[in-house]
């Protein structure tokens, strides 16, 4: 945690969680303590899903890092509070299209719609390709 924003290093990306056809609502605030006026590199500051990503360093930031940020696991067989089942698939996309390999590892870059979809192993995903970011981010 940091007691400011660095910003040599400043992107965003946006983050849709959905769960068995349900969006998880991202929280504000994920990676900001208050009462201690600080800041992770990785944070949230309302519940649009954009995911700051604000350093002092290039270095590689991760989905898995912005998980343990948020208090929330991200494995193979876990998203947050849903333990993946029998009949069951994770599936995560950046910009519409799939990664594959641990979920965790992915890296964030600047402007991507980065989306983690938990559903029936049967089913066809319906997830973002694209997001419309506010001017200036």
């Amino acid at each position: 945690m940091l007691g400011e924003e660095m910003l040599a290093v400043h992107y965003h990306s946006h983050l849709d969680v959905i769960v068995d056809g349900q969006h998880v609502t991202v929280p504000a605030h994920i990676g900001i303590d208050t009462v201690r006026q600080a800041i992770s590199p990785l944070h949230t500051h309302d519940t649009t899903g954009i995911v700051h990503i604000e350093s002092a360093k290039d270095i590689p930031f991760t989905l898995g890092q912005f998980f343990t940020e948020w208090g929330q696991p991200l494995t193979t067989d876990q998203v947050g509070t849903k333990t993946i089942s029998s009949g069951e698939v994770l599936h995560v996309y950046r910009n519409g299209a799939p990664v594959a390999g641990n979920p965790a590892a992915l890296r964030f870059q600047a402007h991507n719609e980065i989306a983690v979809w938990v559903g029936p192993s049967n089913a066809t995903p319906h997830v973002p390709t694209t997001y419309k970011f506010p001017a200036g981010l």
